[in-house]
Order: structure tokens, then C-alpha cells, then sequence
């Protein structure tokens, strides 16, 4: 199983880059950052830095999205990364929730999601694509790669990543929704043609490691918050009780009143007050080593390559440590 270091791009952006130093140092192998524009610093900046101060990481956006930069720009900036630093960046990728609704814009559509993720993929590997009717290549790019993970939870988006996506990134460690969804997307990659043990599976949630679970409770109850505004969108779509999505992941958003982004991905955010204890501990990882090392066996069980920690708490450093010093050695061939 590979590791992954989740953060927010604030201020300064030296501190990013030193956590992520530090993640390396730690034996993670991926490093990625939020990207709304409004909200944070811009990533791709920090990206590069982060880049040239490792020698190992893979570095990305978890997600970035087709609506707040065009198509070609956003494929450039990673061939170019890649160009400089050897092919080391992955571009996750989703509809937009943060970064296009605090700009007063709706997520994108799945169908252009769709057409976003084989254009900047060609386009970053030098092959020609369509970007608003035009044809266009980027002729400088030579031997580029791009892996393209989807973010997903409804099922015609986990129905997207299985016939499009490189890699399938699911923000949430419940083991029952997690064997749920990686089915669903291998499910649709059969049907699709492909190959379905070809898409990597990343499973990203906080993670906060001690006895005191009270305190990584309310530490780690904004991600209830972060997922529960695309439960909305979804239960908003198929409706409140629907097969096509499992109420282990919609039920528990029913107090659930509006939500402000200000505070968004942040501990002691106030509109995750709805969000339980239950909850809370079924999407993330939260106690001792030994209860992280038992849910990431159960998730690698099902599939899972990657577990990427959030580490939006006020432990990031002991964290990060932890997980170096007793759980990626013991996961990590």
C-alpha cells in the first residue's frame, strides 16, 4: 500500500513544502493539495517547490477541476512541471465543490468532466485533443505522462472513473462504502473494456493518531461536513431513500443546514455540527497504531493502493511521524 500527505495551500507556503519534506522522509509516496482558488494559495506554485526540495514524491491536486482553468492551460502547467522535475506529477480530478461555488459557480457536469479528462491526459502526454471544438497539440511535450484520478460517490460518476480514469479517489475510509464503490468502478471498467485492476485505488480521509478519541473527534469532524456537501448533491439527484445510493452514506446528513465555506476542510468548522461521533469514526482513521494498522488491512483488502491522510488538525507533524515510524513499514513491502 502506498501513502499519500493531503493539505490545504495556506500560508506560508513554506510550511507545505516542509511537511511534505517531511512526508517523504517518512516513506509516503504521494503528496497532494487542495486547489480552490478563492480559499488557498494557488497549488501548482507550491507544486513546484515542493517538487525541487524532493527527490521521490508524486505531487498533485486532490482535485482540481475543468471549470476554473482551461483545459490546455492545466495540462501545460503539469507538462511542464513534468518536464522539469521527471514525470512525478498525477492530476486528480472532480466535479468542483469549493473552488467553483465560492466563485458563485455550479460544479461542472459529469459529461464535461468527462471530455476534461481525455483532453488534458492527451494533452499533457503531446498527443492532440478537441478543447471547445478546436483541435490542438502541445508540440514541446516529449515522453509526458498523466495519470488522471477521478474523484467520485455517486454512481454515474463512479460509472465515469471506471470507463475514463487512470486512478479512482474516494474521500472517505468506511470499508463498507469503500467495497461499494470500488466495485461500482471496476464494475463499469469491465463494461467499459478495460482492465479493471488497472485503476488505482486511493482512499483519502484524516487521520489522527492517539487514545484521546473525544479530541480527534473534533478534530476530524469538518470531513463529515466536506463529504456531506456531495451527499447533498447526491440525495438532491436520486432523492432521499434510493437504491442507487447507499444510505450508509446519506442517511446521516438529515440535520444537515447549509454550509459555510470559509470555515471549509478546517478543524472546528461550525457547520459540521450535524455530523456524529459515529460518523466521524467510520470516515476516518482515528485511536492507536493498532486500530489505523486494522482498518487500512481491511480497506487494503478491498482494494485500496493508497491511503491519504488530511492532515487539516492541530497534530500534522506527530501524525506524519507516526504513520513513518509504525504503520507505513508494517504496510509497505
Amino acid at each position: 500500500m502506498d501513502f499519500g500527505l493531503v493539505l490545504q495551500t495556506d500560508p506560508p507556503a513554506a510550511k507545505v513544502v516542509d511537511l511534505m519534506r517531511r512526508a517523504e522522509r517518512n516513506g509516503f509516496r504521494y503528496g497532494w493539495t487542495f486547489d480552490s482558488a478563492v480559499l488557498w494559495q494557488e497549488p501548482f506554485v507550491i507544486h513546484s517547490r515542493i517538487l525541487e526540495h524532493t527527490e521521490r514524491l508524486h505531487v498533485g491536486p486532490m482535485v482540481t477541476n475543468p471549470g476554473t482553468r482551461s483545459w490546455e492551460v492545466t495540462a501545460s502547467t503539469f507538462a511542464t512541471l513534468n518536464d522539469m522535475y521527471g514525470n512525478r506529477t498525477v492530476c486528480g480530478i472532480g466535479r468542483g465543490d469549493s473552488a467553483m461555488r465560492v466563485a458563485g459557480r455550479r460544479p461542472n457536469t459529469l459529461a464535461r468532466l468527462g471530455a476534461a479528462v481525455d483532453a488534458i491526459r492527451d494533452l499533457a502526454e503531446g498527443r492532440e485533443a478537441v478543447v471547445d471544438g478546436s483541435p490542438i497539440r502541445i508540440p514541446w511535450i516529449k515522453n509526458g505522462r498523466l495519470p488522471v484520478w477521478m474523484a467520485a460517490y455517486g454512481p454515474k460518476a463512479l460509472a465515469l472513473t471506471g470507463q475514463k480514469a487512470d486512478g479512482f479517489i474516494l474521500q472517505l475510509a468506511d470499508p463498507y462504502l469503500t467495497e461499494w464503490m470500488v466495485k461500482a468502478v471496476r464494475r463499469a471498467a469491465e463494461e467499459a473494456g478495460r482492465d479493471p485492476a488497472s485503476i488505482t485505488v486511493c482512499v483519502a480521509a484524516p487521520a489522527y493518531v492517539g487514545d484521546d478519541l473525544d479530541h480527534a473527534r473534533e478534530q476530524c469532524r469538518w470531513f463529515g461536513g466536506m463529504v456531506g456537501n456531495h451527499v447533498a448533491d447526491l440525495v438532491a439527484r436520486y432523492g432521499e431513500h434510493s437504491d442507487a445510493v447507499p444510505e450508509e452514506l446519506t442517511a446521516y446528513i438529515k440535520n444537515r443546514h447549509g454550509y459555510d465555506y470559509s470555515h471549509h476542510g478546517r478543524a472546528g468548522n461550525p457547520s459540521t455540527d450535524f455530523v456524529p461521533d459515529a460518523v466521524v469514526d467510520r470516515f476516518c482513521l482515528l485511536g492507536p497504531v493498532q486500530a489505523h494498522l486494522e482498518k487500512l488491512n481491511a480497506l487494503r483488502e478491498l482494494g485500496v493502493d493508497q491511503f491519504a491522510i488530511y492532515a487539516m488538525h492541530d497534530a500534522r507533524e506527530a501524525v506524519i511521524d507516526a504513520y513513518g515510524t509504525h504503520i507505513i513499514p508494517a504496510l509497505t513491502p
